[in-house]
């Protein structure tokens, strides 16, 4: 059973009482300029995800409480949750130093300059 706290209203309870979501900080490539998306960029958006073996970032949502999207730092190997953190925030910086492979590229731009989500 995996325990899993919301950080927008602060319910706590285990996976039937939240909503898997997928990835995190995947960008919608269309929000920015529709008409200059390519083939590959749409294809990546809809089918390109992460899939590592240890710490994963993910979106959840608060089906108990607030009915939020949060984002959630947790280790595929043990299932435990190291962090949850608001939609449009980064996670905690010692997380994002911990990442290893594509999330420690993507968060690598993120942890030199402080970037939002």
């Amino acid at each position: 059973m995996l325990i899993v706290h919301c950080p927008v209203c602060g319910a706590e309870g285990d996976e039937t009482d939240f909503h898997y979501g997928g990835e995190a900080h995947v960008a919608r490539p269309a929000t920015r300029d529709p008409a200059d998306v390519s083939d590959a960029q749409q294809r990546d958006y809809l089918f390109m995800r992460h899939n590592p073996k240890g710490l994963h970032f993910e979106r959840w949502r608060c089906d108990r409480g607030c009915g939020k999207w949060f984002h959630a730092a947790r280790d595929t190997m043990t299932m435990e949750f190291k962090a949850t953190y608001g939609i449009g925030e980064l996670p905690p910086r010692e997380l994002m130093k911990a990442a290893t492979g594509e999330w420690a590229e993507f968060f690598k731009d993120k942890l030199a300059k402080g970037r939002k989500a």
